[in-house]
């Protein structure tokens, strides 16, 4: 599966835009501010119906306008059949999702059907950043090719903000009802259960092709590992929401579930963020990003579209020589790259020969080589 083509209307610094792509390798180059992240970001829309780097959609609209269109057509690989997917936001309505032209009931529906991974600078953010981040990023990963674990992902979450109104409620008004908040947590349990065994279920899955890739990247052996820290290793939902119910009372929300795990990134058995350099932080990550890509090859027998941001300015020579051998190999299908030098890009693509297409991007417009 690869993207041939994408249509850019209003979509952040993109009046309108119009790009053919190979369905190897496409250098994305200019200036910082040019554009070319956000025309990777334009691609991460057609896959997660949402932005990799924006929190609301309103932020992805082009200044003074009240819309921005996203269409772009997929190819597949062995039936070479197009699948058009358009993306369509209007500011104070809502997204529309269409794939061959057929509007979606839910967003959740077209989550998988056109995996990609992005790898950015802010992806430090996993190590530096609070829990939440973590969550959302394992969530994405799950939910690409696990459609249960993604629809009682959605219903708890539903559910929890049902829950938290109730409890808020319940404490402006000075009053505890206890059947009512079991109404909530009979439901939540066994979604609550099936998220917690299937993250579970996938880290360990990964652990092997996760410590090969580092190895690959690093030339070392330090042991690299992730922990989930979940209060429900400890006990089952429903009997974790009883123990804490007058807590939730009082402080007017669910202190406990789900919606609290978190991931302690380790190497030799110490946490990445505090004990590891920089530069093995990169590692780490990288190694993750390309586990990512293998376990979603696996379930899906598709290779996901590889988008990398900034990659040649914020790797080492050599990560990149080591990224470079997987491209080269073809170990991946279609690859996005983004580059502020247009030399060093033709010359690293070309030294390792690989079939690659350059564009080049000023404010947004395309400029013809």
């Amino acid at each position: 599966m690869y993207l041939h083509s994408i249509q850019i209307t209003n979509f952040k610094n993109y009046e309108q835009a119009d790009f053919t792509f190979s369905e190897n390798v496409n250098a994305i180059v200019g200036d910082n501010g040019s554009g070319k992240t956000n025309l990777l970001d334009a691609i991460h829309y057609l896959s997660f119906c949402k932005s990799y780097f924006s929190a609301q959609d309103q932020q992805s609209v082009r200044f003074d306008e009240e819309f921005f269109a996203l269409h772009g057509e997929f190819v597949g690989q062995t039936d070479e059949r197009t699948r058009r997917v358009s993306c369509v936001y209007k500011t104070g309505g809502r997204k529309v999702m269409k794939l061959n032209q057929k509007e979606y009931e839910r967003l959740s529906d077209h989550i998988g059907l056109f995996p990609s991974i992005m790898v950015a600078p802010v992806d430090s953010s996993l190590i530096h950043g609070g829990s939440e981040l973590r969550r959302k990023f394992f969530d994405m990963i799950i939910s690409q090719f696990d459609k249960e674990y993604l629809q009682s992902l959605i219903a708890y979450q539903k559910l929890l903000a049902q829950r938290n109104t109730l409890l808020k409620q319940m404490f402006e008004q000075g009053r505890h009802d206890s059947s009512l908040l079991q109404v909530y947590d009979m439901q939540m349990a066994p979604m609550a259960e099936l998220v917690h065994e299937r993250r579970k279920a996938f880290l360990t899955e990964i652990q092997p092709t996760f410590q090969k890739h580092y190895d690959f990247l690093a030339d070392s052996r330090e042991e690299v590992g992730i922990d989930y820290q979940s209060s429900l290793n400890e006990l089952p939902m429903e009997e974790l929401l009883r123990r804490n119910e007058q807590s939730d009372f009082r402080s007017g929300f669910t202190c406990a579930g789900v919606h609290k795990d978190d991931y302690d990134f380790g190497m030799n058995g110490k946490n990445v963020r505090k004990y590891s350099s920089q530069g093995q932080q990169k590692t780490f990550l990288l190694a993750l990003k390309l586990t990512q890509f293998d376990h979603i090859f696996e379930k899906k027998k598709v290779k996901p579209i590889l988008l990398l941001d900034d990659i040649f300015d914020k790797l080492d020579e050599k990560r990149i020589q080591k990224l470079l051998y997987l491209v080269g190999n073809e170990h991946f299908g279609q690859v996005f790259l983004s580059d502020t030098d247009l030399s060093r890009a033709e010359r690293i693509l070309t030294s390792h020969d690989i079939s690659h297409k350059i564009f080049t991007i000023r404010n947004g417009i395309e400029s013809r080589l």
